[in-house]
């Protein structure tokens, strides 16, 4: 039997940093158990209107989960089979799934490499005449520059979709993640941020319209129960995920401001490895590093050796959307948007959470440091 490793560094650790919490997420458990309102209670509600007012929108609206809410929205804004979405290949699967899932076609467009988010000239100029939305993806924390698509889009009639599932609390220019364009979609999976005690996830917007019919789309496309103006979904935040929610919700920013100094200590700790590229802070907005993902050569073996050290880490993503096997019918070929492609080959996460201490983060920089001081003495020594 292996001996566990008392000094391993854990990618995340949602026990840790929930132990403060426990007393008051048992409580506010128990008060939706008195209720017995399980699904759209008064703790969604609650939920709801504390979410949208630290998003600064006129309205939330809390459903089953973050894959289920960019279906929501993108329904909301009438995208239907046949219609066209430009969109990042270099994302979690759910992004173009629920583009899919509505019978439209994703059209990919290439990453801006420093940033990992959608280039906006990119997706400009992958617009055909069917596209009716645009959908950037906020990813691993950091807002996407959202602007020239709102700009380019709205006289069009072309829509622009935040997927702002790992970014919830992030800003560009001043402006929170939810409100810089025509909607916006966040996850509360466990391992996000701010994540529930299972699966949650929301639509927010400016639109009151907007919202409204979101609103109807989650319970089957019916505003009155029986009566139904449209076909929509089943997808219901259960009052217990909201309940904790609204408890975590307050601490939110806390653990974005550790997560932001341990990103600060990482640079500090590592900006002389030339080995690898470090995710570089957004000097017009503020990155809450859901996740702190290198560009590192010889990625695997890095991987390999800091889970050999017991420092937790994880690829996202390996495999393009553009190269999964079941959007093979969208017609797209290995080779087409080289910046996604690469960030694939050499993406590399390692833990960031703000409960990290001191001497954990400096393991985990020296086992990164270590590797490549290895590989250049076996270099110079053949």
């Amino acid at each position: 039997m292996a001996t566990p490793n008392t000094n391993a560094v854990p990618l995340l650790d949602i026990k840790m940093i929930e132990a403060p919490l426990l007393a008051d997420m048992k409580k506010a458990i128990d008060g939706v158990l008195s209720t017995g309102q399980y699904i759209l209670g008064p703790a969604v509600t609650s939920f709801e209107k504390a979410v949208a007012e630290y998003l600064g929108t006129p309205g939330a609206v809390g459903v089953a989960n973050g894959s289920d809410a960019i279906v929501l929205a993108l329904q909301a804004r009438d995208v239907k089979a046949g219609d066209d979405v430009v969109t990042t290949p270099f994302t979690f699967f759910a992004t173009a799934g629920a583009v899919a899932r509505l019978g439209a076609r994703a059209v990919f467009a290439d990453i801006d490499e420093k940033t990992f988010n959608l280039d906006p000239k990119a997706a400009i100029a992958a617009v055909t005449p069917k596209t009716k939305a645009f959908l950037p993806v906020h990813l691993f924390g950091r807002c996407a520059d959202v602007d020239p698509l709102v700009a380019y889009g709205r006289p069009k009639g072309i829509w622009t979709i935040e997927d702002a599932a790992q970014s919830i609390g992030a800003e560009r220019k001043g402006v929170k993640a939810g409100r810089l364009a025509d909607g916006a979609t966040f996850s509360f999976f466990p391992s996000k941020n701010l994540g529930g005690i299972g699966d949650g996830g929301l639509v927010a917007g400016m639109d009151n319209a907007f919202m409204e019919r979101v609103r109807k789309l989650r319970v089957h496309g019916g505003a009155k129960t029986y009566f139904h103006e449209e076909v929509g979904m089943n997808s219901r935040l259960d009052s217990i995920q909201a309940a904790v929610l609204e408890v975590k919700l307050k601490h939110l920013d806390a653990w974005t401001n550790g997560r932001r100094r341990n990103a600060d200590k990482y640079r500090a700790m590592l900006k002389d490895v030339s080995e690898i590229v470090l995710p570089a802070d957004d000097a017009e907005g503020r990155h809450i590093y859901n996740q702190f993902t290198l560009l590192a050569d010889r990625r695997d073996d890095l991987k390999a050796h800091l889970t050999a050290e017991g420092v937790g880490n994880a690829i996202y993503y390996p495999l393009c959307l553009h190269e999964q096997k079941c959007f093979e019918s969208w017609g797209y070929k290995k080779g087409q948007f080289p910046k996604a492609e690469a960030a694939a080959a050499r993406a590399l996460s390692i833990p960031i959470f703000g409960e990290l201490t001191d001497a954990q983060i400096e393991r985990v920089a020296g086992a990164i440091r270590s590797f490549y001081r290895g590989a250049a003495k076996k270099v110079a020594a053949s």
